[in-house]
């Protein structure tokens, strides 16, 4: 059997409520023996949601729940949390992490809280300002790194290279040799772009250890030319945005097609199987969560209006970052990458 996996969880965060939270960590138990968890929230709340679910005594047992007093809202912001808000389930729930108590945390509430959070209590690797919101994307080829996804809006020409160096090593160890590295821009030609997209480009051109192949622009994110792509947090939210927006948008148009007579139905029919599959490895929910890549420690994000399989999916993400030991291994390929150049 696997090494059990403690995950800490901001039973307040996200846009569904604590009851999809509770019932998608129960639903995600159920499947996986090896994990526990800590749910953080108001008991009031928490407690009597985890009544109501039809489980048995033992995976009851692997549920623990600390009482937090206070809730981080969706419009705090950061700074005023990191002053005022340190009994909130967001706080409490990444403090086990720092304290070695959870192996990682997940939450699907303020983003720029949670980021905030996790840096002053779980702290970044040396020589990384800040952390950046990272995940894999499918592509025609198999899948990219993408990153920034919204933790940092505006971001300096040496936080986009501190990304593609962080990116570029979570691809290697993914199996990756020498993965192209490119920057997300309105244009590939050379003369494109803002000053700091113009400044890292420079200066991953100049780098030995980086695979740099350019600028790409939006309409080829998902081609697998490039292994890691790299953009500050409002390109990056973005694009991603735009990307779910048009799977969710082409699916319902579909459906609508389908449903206009009897002979689209008769269609619809005869290629259920291969929608059926396309929806499958297509649909939003199986690529939700975003680890925090840069931090010491796993700390997950979950969509803020993701569903339980979605939900579900963020867990799964934090086990497999704990159990691949990833942030130990970057921050190894990091002080590697210094020490040779």
């Amino acid at each position: 059997m696997s090494q059990p996996i403690h995950l800490s969880i901001d039973a307040m965060g996200g846009d569904q409520g604590s009851r999809l939270v509770v019932q998608a960590t129960l639903a995600y138990l159920k499947a996986h023996s090896d994990v526990t968890v800590t749910l953080v929230g108001d008991r009031d709340i928490v407690q009597p949601l985890l009544e109501s679910q039809n489980v048995d005594k033992a995976l009851r047992s692997r549920v623990a729940l600390l009482h937090a007093e206070e809730t981080v809202d969706m419009a705090d912001k950061a700074s005023d949390v990191l002053r005022t808000k340190k009994t909130s389930s967001m706080w409490q729930a990444v403090n086990l992490v720092a304290e070695e108590k959870a192996d990682a945390c997940v939450s699907g509430g303020n983003t720029g809280a949670f980021m905030a959070i996790g840096c002053k209590l779980v702290k970044t690797f040396d020589g990384i300002r800040r952390p950046a919101i990272c995940k894999r994307i499918p592509t025609s080829q198999g899948y990219s790194v993408l990153l920034d996804l919204g933790a940092n809006i505006n971001c300096s020409a040496e936080q986009l290279v501190q990304f593609a160096v962080m990116g570029a090593a979570l691809a290697e160890l993914g199996g990756i040799k020498a993965p192209s590295v490119a920057l997300l821009n309105i244009g590939t030609e050379r003369s494109k772009g803002g000053e700091e997209i113009q400044l890292a480009a420079q200066a991953l051109n100049k780098r030995g250890d980086i695979k740099y192949a350019g600028f790409v622009e939006g309409h080829n994110l998902y081609s697998g030319e490039f292994n890691v792509i790299v953009c500050d947090g409002l390109i990056g939210n973005v694009a991603l945005k735009v990307s779910e927006g048009a799977v969710n948008f082409v699916l319902s148009s579909l459906a609508q097609t389908f449903n206009r007579s009897v002979w689209h139905s008769l269609i619809g029919w005869l290629a259920k199987p291969v929608l059926r599959n396309w929806r499958r490895l297509f649909t939003t929910s199986r690529y939700n969560g975003a680890a925090l890549l840069g931090l010491r420690r796993t700390l997950v994000k979950s969509h803020g209006g993701a569903d339980q399989l979605g939900f579900e999916q963020a867990l799964d993400t934090a086990v497999q970052q704990v159990r691949q030991r990833i942030p130990q291994r970057i921050e190894s390929s990091l002080s590697e990458k210094v020490s040779h150049n």
